[in-house]
Order: structure tokens, then sequence, then C-alpha cells
């Protein structure tokens, strides 16, 4: 396994990357728009530290996450739904016969199969809620109204719906204090023989690839200097491209990115792009 990777932290600076032997993990810590909800620094640090204790074993990836989060529960002394801090998961490990991806929460995995076929792995069941305060403050957006105080209200407004449904049925499921939502993670399962490569990758560093037409395809391509100038290629067009998020639609103007690429088959890289 051969793992290529960049971080760019923005202000909340609540993205995370490990990597053992035969796997990498890639959180993303929930960022509060209420000043008063305590972040995820001390909650992403714990998490993958968990998780890296107990990669190694034979246990399935959503048990190994389970025990993940309850201990980081007891170690932070976290109750579910209780004001808890909470992150996205993405992990691929490998071995000789087998390669296996987790995703739960919006970051993504991105498998590259033989035969040049993907498979993107992302969980799409927070946005399906759809509630309206999301739908309003993304129009709002469009309209070219900014990333002024009356967004943050709507923000804010929607994490309060968003924690009510928080690892419930008919809600969505996420890493917090509930050992029970790592039963509800997605995992995919490949032959190692038919994989060669995959990406992890936070929403951060997935959302603007679209507007600048970069493929997976090429990401896998890239190395860690590549990596890096692709996470500031995307900054920079937020920046002066898309500084209202009129284009593309977001939470805020930059979000944490971060990406790795895991080389399973031998293949040329990149250290640019362009």
């Amino acid at each position: 396994m051969n793992v290529h990777s960049a971080q760019l932290q923005e202000g909340s600076a609540e993205d995370r990357l490990f990597m053992t032997d035969r796997a990498v993990v890639v959180l993303d810590g929930a960022t509060s728009h209420d000043p008063d909800y305590p972040s995820a620094h001390e909650y992403v640090d714990s998490l993958g530290d968990e998780l890296c204790r107990h990669l190694a074993s034979s246990s399935g990836l959503s048990d190994i996450l389970a025990t993940a989060i309850e201990s980081t529960a007891e170690r932070l002394c976290l109750h579910p739904g209780a004001r808890a801090p909470s992150s996205t998961v993405a992990i691929v490990r490998t071995d000789a016969d087998e390669v296996e991806a987790l995703v739960l929460g919006d970051s993504s995995v991105v498998m590259g199969c033989n035969g040049g076929t993907q498979d993107v792995i992302s969980d799409e069941r927070l946005d399906a809620l759809d509630f309206p305060e999301s739908q309003f403050y993304r129009e709002n957006l469009k309209a070219g109204h900014g990333y002024g105080p009356d967004h943050f209200a709507v923000l804010r407004s929607l994490q309060l719906k968003q924690r009510q449904r928080r690892n419930k049925h008919h809600g969505y499921w996420i890493a917090e204090a509930d050992p029970a939502a790592a039963q509800h993670a997605i995992i995919r399962r490949y032959p190692a023989d038919r994989v060669n490569w995959a990406i992890l990758a936070t929403d951060g560093a997935v959302d603007p690839l679209t507007p600048l037409r970069i493929s997976w395809e090429e990401v896998a391509g890239l190395d860690d200097h590549g990596l890096r100038q692709l996470l500031a290629r995307t900054h920079q067009w937020e920046a002066d491209s898309d500084p209202d998020g009129v284009q593309l639609p977001r939470s805020k103007r930059h979000d944490d990115k971060t990406i790795a690429v895991v080389r399973l088959a031998k293949r040329s890289v990149q250290n640019e792009l362009w």
C-alpha cells in the first residue's frame, strides 16, 4: 500500500488524517455555527487514535468503529445527544486478498477498479432529510446574498434540527457518542486484485472538483506535492471565482480539505496536474 496525501486546514481545523501499515482514516469533525457548542478537535483526535489501535485486528470495520466511538465517549465523558461533538468517518483497509471501505457521514471513498471503472462510496442520508433551511440558505447564496449574519443564523437553525435527527431511525447516522451508529455505516469489500487505487476525501476537498472539472482519475495520479497543489487550487477557486457561494452553494466560503490517495497497483505518479 502506497499512500499520498495533503491537507489544507481552514478556520475550524477539524479534519484529521491517520495512517497505519494497512489502513487510512479520514475524519471531518462537524463545525458548529453556535459559538456555545463544543468544537470537535478533541473528539477527532481521540477517535482517530482509537481507530488506529484496532485496525490491525481481524474485526470488521463497523465493529472497530463502534469500539472507537465507545472508547472516545468514555475518555471525553460524552453522552449521546447531549451536546456531543461528531465527525464523519472514511476508512480504507487492505490486505493480500481484500480491500475494505467504510463511510459514515459526508466524506467519500472512491475505488478505482480494473478496466477504468470507479465506485464512489458516499453517504447521502443527511442531505436526504432536505430541511427547508438547507434549501433556503442555498437559494440565498445562488441569489448572491453571500455569507452575512443572516446566512449563519439560518445555519444555526439548521444544525439544531439536524441534531434532533442525529443517530436516529428516519434521521441520519454519524460518529458521536453512541457506538450503535457504527452499525449503520456503509461498508464495501473488493477483491484486492480488482482495485488499482482508492481515494479518501472530506467534502471540502470533494465539492470544488466538479466546477473545476477535475476527474477522480486525475486525482489518483497525483503525489503529495500534486495533491497540495490541487487543494490550493480549489481554495483559490473558492476565493477568486466563487467567494459568495453562487456557483457552488456551501455553508462557508472555505472548508477544511483533506485528501489521500492509496495505490495498490504500480502506476506512474505526477507532482503536477496542470
